[in-house]
């Protein structure tokens, strides 16, 4: 049964290729650094059905330094009401809502918050846009690799240009550039267009693959950065006795002695955090730790001794990350380590081979990747994209690190396909309805990803709080409908009884993400092998009935307190309380 029948929906027709008749006669253009269009450069574009390969040739008989290319711009006279969706280039950041009125996802937005430029007067969206005309079908734009250069899509009202970022670099005469690929298509099934996507994008960038989404617990949203080694060996007991699905024991900061100095833990844990690492291990879980790789406050020995290694300014100086973004969130400013640096790649290789093979750890979860991405600088390799050298940065640390899981945390989306085996997919979570909601959104709009790029984080599960038991319903079920890695946030030693019984019907996570009807993200559906789990969500401060359809007779039981709803046939409607949500096992 597909899901479109399983909801009771009409038939529609499958993923069609969008006409790209407009797109192939668009014309292309070619942005030199001070501003202007190169006429003797050339945009190719080469179309095969709905994917498009473009190059840019210098025909001219001297080398130009290119600042962006244009692949298409023009107008798709879609009506305001047109729902919208966009990915953004760093993690944190995502755009909903519709034309006429685009919503951030999250107030970490890459113009305001990183400052990352694009045209003036438009709004930008990174890797991903799609575009559902009200009982219209889909439109889908979506850059499918991301190798080298980053690509953008560009909004004004309904007008959109397809961007690709080459950074200044200089093209040489009769040289040409092969550019990122582009796809371009529409269909009434948006679910299908998205896992569309996913396929041509890992078709590029074979991810790194783990069995199943890792589950654990971590120190940060019970602890943060003051943990202590009997507070890790405190929940590591209750893990033991009464959770022991939770494999991977994380220490989430607070080790170090200063932001680029890993290996140097300082006072923390007595002096040598390796002795709670050894513990977690001999007690047969898992060690995992927390480590922001690329970056670097002034006063730490890596950076005062090997100022070489970093990201330059124009001046050759490192450069200092608040001058072109977001200065950093802890002894700022930061500066990030150059990815294309011979010495900053083995010194990433060192420390996480360090960290992998003397210390045990199994699980890393890598933080404020961003700034290995970071735009404004220059690099060791000047033929280098910036993308180029978080990738190389990458590459060298998943040398080092062996066999361990790789979560990419704060980190560029579309750069890191490929180079991690999780995602966090949305902002931290905290113990409020505001941000158990806006990270429940967050999470569940890259559904699309989980099992396909990576196994989607949707960060930890803090479940002791004063939410009401209905908003804790809410924030465990959006988890589950994630369909991806189960890390508790809580301090397990005075987690109540019924809220611990809920974090254990999370486990183990079934790999398997929701796919929804619609962008309300009001109903769910979870394909599991031999049952089917429909996730139902009322967002608002206000009661709501919630309808779905079973086209024949099946048993449902509500998942969370194990009630039978009976057996239901045709439309089901629920009442629902202002803030909560249910998860049914249909049957």
């Amino acid at each position: 049964m597909n899901r479109r029948a399983f909801l009771g929906l009409a038939a529609l027709p499958l993923t069609q290729a969008l006409d790209v008749t407009p797109m192939r006669t668009s014309p292309g253009a070619v942005i030199g650094t001070e501003g202007a269009t190169l006429a003797d450069v050339d945009v190719v574009r080469d179309w095969q059905g709905r994917f498009c390969t473009p190059r840019v040739i210098n025909r001219s008989a001297v080398p130009v330094r290119i600042k962006e290319v244009v692949l298409f711009e023009l107008d798709l006279k879609l009506p305001p009401a047109t729902a919208l969706y966009g990915e953004g280039f760093q993690m944190l950041s995502q755009t909903g809502g519709t034309l006429g009125a685009p919503a951030d996802l999250s107030q970490y937005t890459d113009a305001t918050h990183y400052k990352m430029p694009a045209t003036s007067g438009s709004r930008a969206y990174y890797g991903l846009l799609t575009l559902t005309p009200p009982r219209e079908a889909t439109r889908a734009l979506a850059f499918t690799s991301c190798a080298k250069y980053s690509g953008r899509f560009e909004v004004e009202g309904s007008r959109v240009r397809a961007v690709v970022d080459t950074e200044g670099l200089e093209l040489a005469p009769n040289e040409s550039w092969t550019l990122e690929e582009l796809m371009v298509a529409s269909g009434a099934d948006r679910a299908k267009l998205l896992s569309d996507v996913a396929t041509r994008l890992t078709s590029h960038h074979s991810p790194p693959k783990t069995a199943a989404p890792p589950t654990g617990w971590c120190s940060w949203y019970c602890f943060g950065p003051r943990v202590t080694a009997q507070q890790v060996l405190d929940n590591l007991d209750v893990i033991a006795k009464s959770i022991p699905a939770l494999k991977y024991i994380q220490i989430d900061d607070g080790y170090q002695s200063a932001m680029g100095d890993w290996l140097d833990t300082g006072a923390a844990f007595g002096g040598d955090v390796r002795t709670v690492l050894d513990q977690i291990r001999t007690r047969g879980f898992e060690p995992a730790i927390w480590v922001a790789p690329f970056v670097a406050e002034d006063a730490s020995n890596v950076f005062q001794q090997h100022r070489d290694w970093f990201i330059k300014d124009d001046n050759g100086a490192p450069l200092r990350s608040d001058r072109v973004t977001f200065g950093g969130w802890r002894r700022p400013p930061w500066y990030a380590l150059d990815g294309t640096h011979p010495g900053a790649q083995e010194h990433l290789a060192g420390v996480f081979r360090t960290m992998r093979e003397k210390w045990g750890c199994t699980y890393f979860k890598l933080d404020a990747n961003f700034w290995g991405a970071m735009h404004g600088g220059r690099f060791h390799d000047p033929h280098a994209t910036r993308i180029q050298a978080y990738r190389r940065g990458m590459q060298a640390i998943l040398r080092g690190s062996g066999d361990a899981f790789i979560l990419g945390c704060n980190h560029p989306i579309w750069p890191s396909i490929g180079v991690v085996h999780g995602s966090r997919s949305s902002n931290d979570i905290k113990r409020s309805w505001d941000r158990i909601s806006t990270t429940a959104r967050q999470n569940l709009s890259r559904n699309w990803q989980n099992g396909r790029l990576w196994w989607n984080d949707p960060d930890a599960t803090c479940l002791a709080s004063d939410l009401t038991d209905a908003e804790c319903q809410f924030h465990a079920t959006a988890i589950y409908a994630s369909g991806g890695m189960v890390l508790s946030g809580d301090d397990l030693t005075a987690l109540p009884p019924a809220r611990a019984a809920m974090l254990e019907k999370l486990l183990p996570p079934t790999g398997i993400a929701a796919e929804f009807e619609d962008a309300s993200l009001r109903v769910g559906v979870v394909r599991l092998p031999n049952a089917r789990m429909v996730g139902l969500f009322n967002w608002d401060d206000a009661p709501r009935t919630t309808s779905f359809r079973l086209e024949r007779p099946s048993t449902v039981t509500d998942f969370w307190t194990g009630e039978s709803l009976g057996r239901r046939q045709g439309s089901v409607s629920l009442d629902m309380p202002p803030r909560s949500a249910k998860l049914l096992k249909v049957g």
